[in-house]
């Protein structure tokens, strides 16, 4: 039985899900840029600062996975490290859809793999989530399981997957091959006709 919090989860996700934002362990992902140290010490008074982009929901999850990936890449935990900062990171030009190519890992019930994924979105943001919802739908990869290891723009003539090439080409048309004519007002509309309507053109 899902309590009052879980019925309320629900419901803003299908209120997020009917205004078209995609929804990524329920919330909307967001880029960050985290800068952390080891804390100064007399063997070490200037420590060296480490920088990562972190995709994640809110800061508190950016923080957190930073600390998760800089103790699997330095000596370096949250005991003895501190945040230096953390800034979202927003896309220059939101409106214009561009092809992302994702390199990642994640975890599976047989072991560790690397995979490359290729998204067509209008930012970085979304091109991850389109990935986290397609790891989940494919591959039933948990959120905590699936790390994105780089995240670049891909040119046109660079990129390598079959569907996305088919959405890149210069002459693309979708056809309406089945259009039912509807009359302007429901005055006009009447209950029995002559004819036939044809939907076919």
């Amino acid at each position: 039985m899902l309590g009052l919090d879980g019925l309320g989860w629900m419901r803003r996700v299908k209120i997020q899900q009917r205004r078209g934002q995609t929804v990524c362990c329920g919330k909307q992902l967001h880029e960050y840029q985290v800068i952390g140290r080891r804390l100064p010490s007399e063997q070490e008074p200037t420590p060296k600062l480490f920088r990562m982009r972190i995709f994640a929901p809110n800061e508190i999850v950016a923080k957190s996975r930073y600390w998760y990936f800089l103790s699997k890449l330095h000596k370096a935990k949250r005991a003895n490290g501190e945040i230096v900062s953390v800034n979202e990171i927003f896309e220059s030009d939101a409106l214009k859809v561009k092809n992302f190519g994702i390199w990642l890992r994640y975890d599976s019930r047989s072991g560790t793999h690397n995979m490359y994924k290729e998204y067509r979105e209008t930012t970085r943001a979304a091109a991850v989530e389109t990935c986290y919802q397609d790891m989940a739908a494919r591959h039933r990869a948990r959120f905590s399981s699936v790390q994105i290891i780089r995240v670049a723009t891909v040119k046109a003539s660079d990129v390598r997957r079959p569907y996305i090439q088919q959405l890149i080409q210069p002459n693309l048309k979708f056809p309406l091959p089945h259009r039912v004519q509807r009359p302007a007002t429901k005055a006009a509309r009447s209950l029995l006709i002559a004819q036939r309507p044809s939907t076919f053109y």
